[in-house]
């Protein structure tokens, strides 16, 4: 058996397409600000993709670069000038931070109308409810994911590898949404004592670990439908040169011969996280108008 790739691409670009309409229904712009206290390269590639994303729906975005050694009083007392600046509709804390910053304290911070990543408590606490109008982005993008690929989740063996509070547990939560049509939700995490017990009975399996390679193709169970959120750079030698190579946390490879359907890394779950994110940008815009 070769798996079904999960394309990430076209469900991101229908969202997008969505987000553009929404967009110029809007009296004005939406307006975002990335605030960043790093000198990391990763951060300021990722801070460039998201203004050329928010580009080409029409959103502004500006970035806000903060000294590499700021402290969280210095991060918090920007947040809150972009949280009384009504010419801000959306604003995300871009990772890492200085040491010694709690980021969960500084994300608090944030007003819940202009938390585009979704993750502050006030916002969290609204997908117990069912509701996912301004979700984390990546829980949204798997559960997206999973229902455009037609995944029938009742009563599923289903198993979340990672308990993050971003990532692992808003997906859990958001798989439970339907009071008769949810799967049978297991999350593991480090704690967990034989993962791959697991992993092998899992009809859905989500890996949202940050641990490349991390589940085995002998881990997979045949015929599961494997969702991969992991994004790892690792070092990988090409004709004799080290060369850095974007790998999930499952064993690609392997996992493709025994899933019936798994999403590719690249190109799988990371580009309907950028849209998710586009998306909760007009919500927030809409919430302030």
């Amino acid at each position: 058996m070769t798996a079904e790739l999960i394309e990430g691409g076209p469900i991101a670009e229908a969202i997008t397409e969505q987000v553009r309409k929404d967009v110029a229904s809007l009296a004005s712009a939406p307006k975002l600000v990335g605030v960043l206290a790093s000198d990391n390269p990763g951060a300021k590639y990722y801070a460039r993709s998201q203004e050329k994303a928010c580009a080409e729906v029409g959103i502004e975005y500006e970035l806000r670069q903060l000294d590499a050694d700021s402290s969280a009083d210095d991060l918090e007392a920007e947040i809150a000038r972009i949280n009384a600046d009504s010419a801000v509709t959306g604003v995300i804390l871009l990772m890492p931070v200085p040491d010694g910053v709690n980021p969960r304290r500084v994300q608090q911070a944030i007003r819940p109308d202009k938390d585009v990543e979704g993750v502050h408590p006030a916002n969290i606490g609204r997908l117990f409810y069912g509701d996912f109008s301004l979700a984390p982005c990546t829980p949204h993008a798997v559960v997206t994911m999973l229902r455009q690929s037609g995944v029938d989740l009742k009563g599923k063996e289903t198993v979340v590898v990672g308990h993050s509070e971003i990532v692992g547990k808003p997906t859990v939560v958001m798989l439970l949404q339907s009071l008769m049509e949810s799967p049978t939700v297991t999350c593991c995490h480090i704690a967990t004592r034989d993962l791959a017990f697991h992993t092998r009975r899992a009809e859905v399996l989500v890996v949202a670990a940050g641990k490349a390679g991390l589940v085995s193709g002998d881990m997979v169970r045949e015929g599961a439908v494997v969702i991969d959120v992991g994004i790892n750079r690792v070092k990988v030698e090409v004709d004799g040169e080290k060369k850095t190579r974007i790998v999930g946390d499952v064993e690609f490879e392997a996992a493709v011969e025994k899933a019936s359907m798994i999403t590719p890394v690249p190109g799988g779950v990371g580009l309907v996280t950028t849209a998710m994110l586009l998306a909760n940008t007009v919500e927030c815009a809409r919430r302030q108008s």
